[in-house]
């Protein structure tokens, strides 16, 4: 597991007060018991962590740690790439 993967999780698992070797990257949101507000302010956690912006409109499509773990790879390496979009806010 590389260390976004890791980081990721620590900011879910400290979100849901939970232990980090409960969660990997095939457990759904579903079975973390994380709501819609639970997901924004994780967004947020990760966002900081990473120092990236996650679009509002790509929290819909997240419903497992993986996909967290990878929209943050992709975001990262678009924005080294210089291809993110404007921000909207």
């Amino acid at each position: 597991m590389d260390d976004i993967a890791k980081r990721s999780i620590e900011i879910i698992a400290k979100a849901k007060n939970i232990p980090t070797d409960t969660i990997h990257l095939d457990t759904t949101f579903e079975e973390l018991n994380i709501d819609s507000l639970d997901k924004i302010n994780i967004s947020f956690e990760v966002e900081e962590a990473f120092n990236i912006e996650i679009p509002d409109e790509a929290l819909g499509s997240l419903k497992t740690v993986g996909d967290v773990v990878n929209g943050v790879k992709q975001l990262i390496e678009a924005k080294a790439a210089g291809t993110l979009p404007a921000a909207t806010s």
